[in-house]
């Protein structure tokens, strides 16, 4: 019996010491992984790196892990060829089947999904950077974004009258989709200014807009997007995606 007690402890510690030694690897992991990534992709602070799963280090020790979640608070992409860059916050994602280096250097991702938001304010800087002609001497630009409800955007445009300083605020409802990674904002409906009905593929060159977003981490792509109260958000998704190397 007092053999067996003894058998009983020792079988306790060791456990307990495999949970201590495991959760301290799987931190130091952490650590090393977002280091790397906040170097590869140029991030202003450290992500968050979060390693699913337990224990951890059969895991390591199969070359695989299961579950892997990464945190980004604000991310610059690029939005075409004119090297602009458009904020992406509260970029998260979750990893699934990572394949990693010894040392942590690279990591490659089977698959991805996640999500991210992007303001108002900040779609709106590459909307429009100056006025499109809009016909019969009008002048259109987007000034204002906001949430219309039920899913749609609120776009303000400013309408420049012909023989009068005054300028008009038009306001129509928009869907915003997604396609080949650029976000695309399309009018629901047409408003009449000053009485006057522009031509619709006229007004559309105000009202309508894409904006374009390339070079997410590790190449995730843009899936989904909805119009919300302070912005848009984002559903990415992604294969053979890259965290680091």
């Amino acid at each position: 019996m007092r053999a067996l007690r003894i058998f009983l402890i020792v079988v306790v510690v060791l456990g307990v010491l495999f949970v201590v030694v495991d959760r301290v690897a799987v931190h130091f992991a952490q650590g090393e992984a977002a280091d790397k990534l906040r170097t590869t992709e140029g991030l202003a602070t450290t992500p968050d790196v979060s390693i699913k799963g337990f224990p951890f280090l059969t895991q390591v020790a199969s070359g695989t892990l299961d579950d892997v979640h990464v945190g980004i608070k604000e991310y610059d992409a690029t939005t075409g060829t004119t090297g602009k860059t458009i904020r992406i916050e509260d970029l998260n994602a979750d990893m699934k089947d990572v394949t990693f280096s010894g040392d942590y250097s690279s990591a490659t991702a089977q698959t991805a999904t996640g999500t991210a938001h992007i303001s108002y304010a900040d779609l709106l800087k590459d909307a429009q950077t100056e006025p499109t002609d809009l016909g019969l001497g009008f002048t259109g630009q987007v000034v204002g974004l906001a949430y219309g409800g039920n899913g749609k955007i609120k776009v303000t445009v400013d309408v420049t009258i012909p023989g009068v300083s005054a300028h008009q605020k038009a306001t129509v409802l928009s869907t915003v989709t997604v396609k080949d990674n650029t976000v695309q904002v399309h009018a629901d409906n047409l408003p009449k200014l000053a009485g006057v009905g522009l031509a619709e593929d006229r007004f559309r060159q105000a009202s309508d807009f894409q904006q374009a977003i390339n070079q997410l981490p590790g190449g995730i792509k843009l899936d989904k997007v909805e119009a919300a109260k302070d912005g848009v958000e984002i559903a990415v998704k992604g294969s053979n995606v890259r965290l680091a190397g």
